[in-house]
């Protein structure tokens, strides 16, 4: 008897980087992502296809990658990077052999020569170089379900103005319609980031949003856009409360006397679904939310005690310079770069199957303990960032492959999309969770400290001069040369609230391009401002204006289907 579902959720992002920098920081970012994890997991997708399993797996894509990777100009550059790594590799053979090199170092130069020429053969002949379409063909057969995302990756609760949230959610809702033929029923929220609806101020002392104010929570905006669920982290969970359930269709308040059970006894267990809403006031909107199991995906995130931490598996940290390839396995996942020793591709599949027979064991296991001990099935949710597998952990797309063809014979565990899940298992419970994201203390340290929150001063101040600039320009009266303009300035508002920049800045990775990208999005929000509000005043733009401003649209020219409209506050 089947005692469980697994959803495996990756999360498919990266922040617009197309006409800003190569390498370190630029494209390379997003052909890194393209040859490492989005080539070899549809691989995997469709070989297991071809073996007769579907592989059901759920892979949110956000809306601002999904337009580069359908930009005309990426598949030059993808095509470009693969020569430049192939001409590495055979640079790095020729030197390393005049220098004397172990004849295994020499044979690992010919295998990423290879390695590249395959992902570049895969790209342009099997998949008409578009992973989005390819994306698309699997979910049309049944193969995987694709989700939605914030369309820049905004984080929704630090946003000062709801027409902001509400701009990321209807933009991503049909920039999906565009790619994907079809409306989305499920989102991955940015940093897992949700906040309820109460009395909100900013963090930071920027008018008007400092005075408190009752805002939407983030289920609501969900809701009047159609999508059913999301994910949140375990944590939000664990300090929820039960507000009612169903029955009988009906709703029942947790405050009422025909309430089962007390909040005292509300079990919160991540192996649930549950609905989620700020108050008994359901009918304003209400999503369904998995909930990251934080042991099992600790056992897959975690490189220094999970499974990427394996001593043969190639070495994410060390690279030749030079040609910035890796030759070199883990070793030990606490050793200095120094002691690496040479990677060997013919090493890792037994450790790859013993892997993934150790965590299909414990998801059966956990599930087992589930039934046996409520009599229900545990639904097992464990989301990832889509770039662990093949990027940070090379071998991760097949242990993927494994993990799903082990559990196509499991007695205990079928494999779901959440989208299957959500509509298998409606559950009748209702709760509020509190705010927070699935970031270091489960909070919004990494997106708002001492290091990037001036970034929210500016967004802030931005939101507040397009809101202004809307009530003095009603839409309907805007010529079609200013409304161009207001519509330009909104895409770099958007673009300068993606969360990127702050994460990034935070951990310092690549501190300073986040925080010139960041600069640079708020620098020409406000200059298109400054154009349109002269244009209107005088009707006349210079040559210099207008060159900028063909320069501008082609440098951030992502959602050509954006609506000025689609700023507006929602009203619940």
């Amino acid at each position: 008897m089947k005692t469980g579902t697994y959803a495996l959720v990756l999360h498919t992002h990266l922040p617009w980087v197309l006409h800003h920098g190569t390498w370190p920081h630029g494209s390379d970012w997003l052909c890194e992502a393209v040859a490492e994890c989005y080539l070899p997991l549809l691989n995997v997708f469709n070989e297991l296809m071809g073996e007769g399993i579907c592989p059901n797996v759920t892979i949110d894509i956000s809306p601002v990658l999904c337009e580069q990777l359908e930009n005309p100009d990426f598949k030059d550059i993808f095509i470009g990077y693969c020569d430049q790594k192939i001409e590495a590799a055979k640079q790095d053979r020729t030197d390393f052999t005049e220098m004397g090199y172990d004849p295994h170092h020499i044979y690992l130069t010919d295998y990423w020569q290879q390695w590249y020429e395959q992902r570049k053969r895969e790209f342009t002949q099997n998949y008409d170089s578009s992973i989005v379409r390819s994306l698309k063909k699997l979910q049309d057969r049944g193969a995987i379900e694709i989700l939605t995302c914030g369309a820049t990756h905004g984080y929704f609760p630090l946003l000062g103005d709801d027409s902001s949230i509400n701009l990321q959610v209807k933009c991503a809702v049909e920039n999906y319609e565009k790619h994907f033929g079809r409306r989305p029923k499920g989102i991955w929220l940015p940093e897992c980031a949700y906040r309820p609806s109460y009395e909100w101020q900013s963090y930071i002392p920027v008018h008007p949003f400092n005075k408190k104010k009752l805002r939407s929570g983030i289920e609501q905006f969900l809701s009047a856009h159609g999508i059913s669920h999301f994910i949140i982290d375990e944590p939000l969970l664990a300090r929820s409360e039960a507000i009612g359930k169903l029955r009988g269709g009906q709703f029942i308040n947790a405050d009422s006397y025909d309430y089962k059970y007390t909040k005292g006894d509300f079990d919160k267990s991540p192996l649930k679904l549950y609905n989620i809403t700020s108050s008994s006031k359901v009918e304003f909107g209400t999503a369904v939310a998995f909930t990251r199991f934080h042991d099992l995906s600790m056992q897959v995130w975690s490189g220094r005690i999970g499974y990427p931490g394996e001593a043969d598996y190639l070495d994410f940290h060390k690279k030749h310079f030079g040609s910035m390839l890796r030759y070199w396995r883990v070793t030990d996942n606490k050793a200095d770069m120094m002691y690496k020793m040479l990677y060997h591709p013919d090493w890792t599949g037994q450790k790859i199957d013993l892997q993934s027979n150790h965590f299909i064991h414990h998801l059966e296991n956990t599930a087992n303990w589930h039934h046996k001990t409520t009599g229900g099935k545990a639904i097992i949710c464990t989301p990832f960032d889509t770039e662990l597998f093949g990027h940070w952990w090379f071998e991760g797309p097949e242990f993927i492959k494994a993990v799903i063809k082990g559990l196509h014979d499991s007695p205990y565990i079928d494999m779901v999309t959440t989208s299957q899940e959500a509509a298998a298992n409606r559950p009748k419970e209702y709760v509020r969770i509190p705010e927070g994201s699935w970031g270091e203390n489960n909070n919004h340290d990494v997106w708002i400290n001492d290091k990037n929150k001036w970034t929210w001063e500016a967004i802030y101040n931005d939101e507040k001069r397009l809101k202004d600039i809307l009530a003095a320009n009603p839409i309907g009266d805007m010529s079609d040369k200013f409304r161009s303009i207001i519509t330009q300035a909104l895409r770099e508002l958007m673009l300068e609230q993606s969360s990127d920049w702050q994460f990034l800045i935070t951990n310092e990775s690549a501190r300073d391009y986040a925080e010139q990208r960041f600069s640079f999005h708020h620098s020409d929000f406000n200059k298109l401002c400054d154009i349109a509000e002269s244009f209107k005043a005088s009707e006349y733009i210079s040559s210099h204006e207008e060159s900028y401003l063909l320069e501008n649209a082609k440098r951030n020219s992502l959602f050509p289907e954006l609506n000025i409209e689609w700023w507006q506050r929602l009203e619940f």
